[in-house]
């Protein structure tokens, strides 16, 4: 799915099937938090495993919600350990929030790293 263009609506994002690169975000992937120049966002109708994309200085990572193991795509180190620690310290609300995105519905904002 590489160098596809994101869909800009949940229904296109459903009909597209799996999601595009993540570079721009739009209406498709929905930013739940943002951290230390990190954003975190969930694409609506998006494939299994439940996950959620990270964004730093251009770059982006799935990570899987239950295990936070590496899915795609990779964000420097320091950043990685910064969304890994987020990421275990918010797990129920990331899991609820794929499934609201996954039924087409606005995921919620979750708290920051302090």
């Amino acid at each position: 799915a590489k160098g596809r263009r994101v869909p800009s609506s949940p229904e296109a994002t459903a009909a597209a099937g799996k999601h595009g690169s993540g570079a721009t975000f739009g209406d498709s992937m929905p930013e739940i938090s943002r951290f230390y120049g990190i954003v975190v966002a969930i694409h609506y109708a998006d494939h299994n495993p439940p996950h959620f994309h990270a964004t730093y200085q251009s770059r982006t990572v799935e990570i899987e919600i239950r295990t936070l193991a590496i899915l795609d795509g990779s964000i420097s180190g320091r950043a990685l350990g910064l969304v890994a620690e987020w990421a275990a310290m918010h797990q129920d609300e990331l899991a609820e929030d794929w499934r609201l995105a996954s039924e087409g519905r606005q995921p919620k904002k979750i708290a920051p790293l302090a």
